[in-house]
């Protein structure tokens, strides 16, 4: 096994962000929301309704509901999951397996069509979720084995930037396809946004076999386990609980932690469907922004590794979720283009780092050399999945409920604004603990 901080394990651990990041640019961001509104929504009668599975909703709250679901899937099987990894030292097979899931069903989106029934398409777009998702776990998981701590804000932000360069990589790529099809001989409408999602597909399992053959597979942890594995999960979730209680630091950086990816989480995955809804943004100036906030993204993940070096991890966090509460109480108010631009401007400087540096908070709160990571890590995706479950609900039953998005976007902001807080109780608890140290030092 490689030692940590390899420097070519640490490229192959990156280079899956660089692949999986194309699904949460085109199918969650860009092309595929702006593609589902334009086969589900009338701007002329704005007659908004789809049929699924024999009920009526909304559009937008349908994708929201499905979404929502999926995630709530991916907390139901990972504890099983992570569970046979850590026993079985094979974690690499499961994101084998979740990312054939999530690509193949991206390549099924190609069979969307306008005046179609939508239901296998949007149980495509469901399962490329759950594949995403739950590739993403077992990746995290690789943080602690692969890098010593000092490297491991450092190395969980380089992850972050080779997402967003190849996300923007691909993205340039769907956009030539989109907006000049007539290059590529195609004349239909809806054909230019479908062979998109084959390119998403080619280039997710295609970059994803460098990390397939370079990471290492886990080692075995069979001797930990003293109950059945299929049920494991759940136990050594409760397990992870029961120690987390016991850190001082971690039980209070993960309620934090939930709270605000609520609302991070779901202005990433609703904000696209908001501008084509909302302000009636063409496709072409939706991709164009997005793939501004990407470049901005990098940018904002390398300047908050940096202020996380010098100022502290949850210092820094702080000043992010001031941000993001600024700015999800202002959507209330965006009414056109130009004032959406300025927001999503913002929050491409703000987006990445605030994943990024969460991710190596949690591992640098850890304490060291533990040995079943994957169900650690278990622990900290099922909150941030809990965290979007809550949020998509939320946001689609108030849309439900209220016809308004904005509405949504404002009872999304209590989130932020509890988040903030209980990462104002961390920080005061992390300065005591600093305290309390150098005086038991002096002593």
């Amino acid at each position: 096994m490689k030692p940590k901080n390899h420097k070519k394990t640490i490229w192959a651990w990156c280079m899956f962000d660089w692949a999986n990041q194309a699904y949460n640019m085109v199918i969650t961001t860009t092309i595929f929301p702006a593609y589902y509104v334009f086969l589900t929504y009338n701007a002329k009668t704005h007659y908004d309704k789809v049929s699924f599975l024999g009920h009526t909703f909304i559009n937008t709250v349908l994708s929201n509901y499905i979404l929502s679901f999926s995630y709530l899937i991916v907390v139901a099987i990972l504890p099983i999951l992570t569970s046979l990894a850590d026993y079985r030292g094979n974690k690499k097979r499961y994101l084998q397996a979740f990312t054939w899931l999530g690509s193949l069903s991206c390549a099924g989106l190609f069979f969307l069509k306008p005046g179609g029934p939508i239901e296998f398409g949007m149980i495509c777009f469901g399962l490329a979720c759950i594949g995403y998702c739950g590739g993403f776990v077992f990746y995290n998981s690789y943080l602690p084995q692969i890098a010593t701590l000092d490297q491991q804000d450092s190395v969980s932000a380089k992850g972050f930037i080779y997402g967003y360069v190849g996300s923007i990589v691909v993205q340039v790529v769907c956009f030539v396809v989109v907006l000049a099809p007539q290059l590529f001989g195609m004349k239909d409408d809806d054909l230019p946004a479908r062979v998109s999602f084959i390119i998403v597909f080619v280039w997710w399992i295609g970059f994803s076999i460098i990390p397939f053959r370079l990471l290492p597979k886990g080692e075995p942890n069979a001797g930990s386990h003293k109950f059945n594995v299929l049920t494991g999960g759940f136990k050594e979730l409760a397990k992870v609980f029961r120690n987390v209680r016991t850190m001082p630091l971690v039980k209070r950086f993960l309620p934090a932690f939930f709270f605000y990816s609520v609302g991070v989480q779901t202005i990433m995955l609703v904000a696209a469907n908001f501008a084509a809804k909302e302000l009636n943004m063409p496709e072409d100036n939706l991709i164009t922004i997005i793939l501004i906030i990407q470049v901005l993204a990098v940018i904002g993940a390398w300047l908050t590794s940096k202020s996380s070096a010098r100022y502290g991890n949850t210092r820094t966090l702080v000043v992010l979720v001031i941000i993001w509460t600024v700015i999800c109480m202002c959507v209330y108010f965006v009414a056109n283009a130009v004032q959406f631009y300025f927001a999503a401007v913002v929050v491409g400087l703000v987006m990445g780092g605030v994943q990024s540096l969460s991710r190596s908070t949690y591992s640098k709160l850890l304490p060291p050399n533990i040995p079943d990571t994957a169900s650690y890590f278990s622990f900290y995706d099922v909150t941030e999945k809990l965290a979007i479950v809550v949020g998509l609900f939320t946001f689609a039953s108030v849309e439900g409920w209220t016809g308004e998005m904005r509405d949504s976007a404002l009872v999304l902001d209590g989130f932020f604004v509890v988040g903030l807080l209980l990462l104002l109780v961390l920080h005061f608890a992390e300065e005591k603990s600093v305290q309390l140290a150098a005086v038991a030092v002096k002593v």
